[in-house]
């Protein structure tokens, strides 16, 4: 798995949604056991601390330290680097195994075989992303969706794709699968939008590519305009998928 989100730590720790509460009320009450969870990928660790007050203890892990750097510090709730596909962990140690918004960049086959080796029988694997936003307004609508689809497009790695196909292609071999979608609403200023804008790992590799130059800036002029001087509501779709470990 390549780091591609430690050079903008910062915007991602302050611009990425966190989850619906639907979203746990959904997942937590499928899982048997509330001695311990990993969640992998855990960036800055918004889903860890959420489980954090449902288990015992948190195991979370990233490949980026300046991303675990900006973590809430919890006392049940271990950070520690390390890839997906291979961890430290003992086979049968987990009741429930979270990804949220990164299995994308993983090696699928080799994050679940991990997964089904560290689970629990029984035990549960969660993995969930969202997909891009839109607002209350036609006209700026049209801007992020030229913005996404045509400006950012050359800079997107190519497994980004899943996100827009909701995972469909990469397979999932769990027994008593489950899907759900919910939705995130945020009140945004247009300086929101272009931060969270700024944190995508396409931003990041314009940033490489051209020598410091800053992708957003391409549109900020024209969403500045359209957005206006006050807030928007901005809806992200979100998706998810849990099986089991027989």
């Amino acid at each position: 798995m390549l780091d591609r989100f430690s050079a903008q730590a910062d915007l991602y720790a302050r611009y990425r949604i966190d989850y619906p509460p639907a979203l746990y009320q959904w997942l937590l009450p499928q899982v048997a056991g509330r001695g311990r969870a990993w969640d992998c990928a855990t960036g800055n660790g918004q889903v860890a601390a959420v489980l954090a007050g449902e288990f015992e203890q948190v195991d979370a892990t990233d490949i980026s330290a300046n991303q675990l750097a900006r973590a809430p510090a919890l006392p049940n709730v271990r950070y520690q680097l390390s890839p997906a596909e291979s961890t430290p962990f003992a086979a049968n140690s987990f009741d429930l195994v979270t990804v949220a918004q990164a299995l994308h960049w993983l090696e699928p086959a080799a994050f679940h075989h991990e997964a089904r080796r560290v689970l629990r029988p029984g035990g549960v694997l969660a993995e969930w992303g969202y997909s891009f936003c839109h607002t209350d307004e036609a006209a700026l609508n049209q801007a992020l969706n030229r913005f996404h689809d045509e400006t950012s497009a050359p800079y997107w790695d190519a497994n980004r794709r899943h996100i827009a196909e909701e995972y469909a292609q990469i397979p999932f071999p769990f027994a008593d699968v489950q899907r759900a979608r919910f939705t995130v609403v945020r009140h945004w200023l247009v300086a929101d939008m272009l931060g969270y804008l700024r944190s995508w790992s396409a931003a990041a590799n314009y940033t490489r590519q051209h020598h410091g130059a800053d992708l957003v800036a391409l549109v900020a002029g024209e969403l500045t305009r359209l957005w206006g001087p006050g807030k928007r509501l901005v809806t992200f779709p979100v998706f998810g998928r849990l099986g089991r470990k027989e």
